[in-house]
């Protein structure tokens, strides 16, 4: 055996003798961003090929950013399969009397990814159309799917409203956010802010005035007062800001979990002109409840191609406990998860042992791959059955989800799908590339520096050179 495995070791090595160096441009980038060579990991290999183009530090664990979403959705999308939905249960804890429950609403969560508020009133909706108006009792939220654990929002980088640092939760809804809509008018010279939703238990304010000066950034004139202790919330706005930006978005997570859940769902249970009359509490629906309403949401591929398009961590971080709860037990939680992953990668003859997983998202300073390993992970999936899912999932350089801007008026527009990550010191890419003679390309390049956020034209240039085949004619 030992014998075998240095001879393995001597043929890979052969192989990776014949790759080639990182292209003039990619290093001229680099040094122009000063980042240095030893923080920057390549690797370049066609689909069909039986070695790589290109290998630059390709061995070395690094921060993958946001490209650990591809280990995460393409195991889900293997694991769980492309058809696989989530649902929202809605039970009754007491006796119905005409128009009137004489107990407890049971609000049951299996980790939906896009539970969102739409799709939360459609299922209220339904309770309505049932006949129920009147809840003498709590809203009790089942959570259980998910182990609960604390999460400290901005435990990550310090921002804790923001709506990426939200932590996943067996029943999350609308990703836990408020989204915020300024609107301008110009001859009126004020500015009307809708909150939606509007959860109980949010105070909220807004004073804010048009300006008619040209669009920049259009928060500079904005002053936000935003507080929470969890239970409650207060956001005022005021200050000034340009018509000529038109509508714009502000999201923000102020509640917790629980909190949210029972704000929204009082919001919207009046608007439909229910009542309740308790507050909330957390639970387990009993043997004896009766199911009342289920929602589902869209398959597990719609939402691979949220999560990679936009590169949602939220959703990623549903999925990634997802895979723990269904693939081995109750509840889910990152071990279980972890677990899950590792056989599935081992089942597939993926030795990744530099691999670490936190959340499955890429927004953390723990998880760890290779770039070998996440080419040689883009060369299994090519040659899966799940590979049209996975693929249409990732962004299209040029088109659409977060490269929509990006090489525009480059020759490589169009040509390929791309994850990127970036973190304060993280700039990555990894996906596929079609070059100008047809052929399929794996690429993959971590940087991994304090200066990486000046990495992007190193990473436009190993792209562009792809594309262009300078990786070389015969592979």
């Amino acid at each position: 055996m030992l014998i075998l495995r240095v001879i393995l070791i001597f043929l890979l090595a052969a192989k990776l003798a014949y790759a080639q160096p990182l292209p003039p441009t990619v290093e001229l980038a680099l040094k122009r961003a000063q980042i240095p060579l030893s923080a920057v990991a390549a690797y370049v290999q066609g689909v069909d090929a039986a070695s790589p183009l290109l290998v630059h530090n390709a061995a070395q664990a690094m921060n993958p950013a946001s490209t650990m979403k591809l280990v995460t959705t393409y195991a889900a999308l293997e694991l769980l399969g492309p058809t696989y939905v989530w649902k929202t249960e809605v039970y009754a804890g007491g006796k119905l009397q005409g128009d009137t429950l004489l107990g407890d609403l049971i609000l049951k969560g299996y980790g939906d990814p896009k539970l969102t508020l739409e799709r939360f009133w459609l299922l209220l909706r339904k309770l309505r159309a049932l006949g129920l108006r009147e809840i003498r009792g709590d809203l009790v939220q089942d959570r259980s799917y998910f182990e609960t654990v604390a999460h400290d929002p901005g435990k990550f980088d310090a921002e804790p409203l923001r709506a990426y640092n939200v932590g996943p939760d067996a029943l999350l809804l609308n990703f836990k956010a408020v989204r915020f809509q300024f609107v301008p008018d110009a001859e009126t010279k004020s500015v009307t802010v809708i909150a939606e939703p509007r959860p109980a238990g949010l105070d909220f304010s807004a004073a804010v005035r048009a300006t008619g000066a040209p669009c920049g950034d259009w928060r500079a004139g904005i002053k936000a007062e935003l507080q929470s202790n969890g239970a409650r919330a207060r956001a005022a706005f005021s200050g000034t800001m340009p018509a000529s930006c038109g509508e714009r978005y502000w999201n923000v997570s102020l509640l917790a979990q629980p909190d949210y859940v029972y704000g929204v769902f009082k919001q919207l249970w009046e608007e439909l002109g229910g009542t309740i009359s308790g507050g909330w509490r957390d639970g387990v629906a009993p043997a004896s409840a009766r199911l009342l309403a289920t929602a589902e949401s869209a398959s597990n591929a719609e939402l691979a191609r949220d999560i990679n398009k936009f590169s949602n961590n939220v959703m990623a971080r549903q999925l990634f406990l997802t895979l723990g709860a269904e693939m081995l037990a109750l509840p889910g939680n990152r071990e279980r998860s972890t677990q899950v992953v590792r056989a599935w990668l081992a089942q597939k003859g993926l030795d990744f042992p530099e691999l670490v997983l936190e959340n499955g998202s890429g927004l953390s300073r723990q998880e760890r791959i290779s770039a070998e390993h996440m080419g040689r992970l883009l060369l299994t999936a090519w040659r899966s059955a799940v590979m049209p899912e996975l693929l249409s999932s990732l962004p299209l350089v040029a088109h659409d989800g977060t490269l929509r801007r990006r090489l525009r008026f480059e020759s490589i527009a169009g040509q390929a799908h791309i994850k990127t990550g970036s973190l304060s010191d993280a700039r990555t890419l990894a996906g596929y590339v079609l070059d100008q003679h047809g052929r399929r390309r794996v690429v993959v390049l971590f940087i991994n520096d304090a200066r990486a956020g000046g990495g992007r034209p190193a990473q436009d240039a190993l792209l562009q050179w792809v594309y262009e085949g300078g990786a070389g004619l015969g592979n």
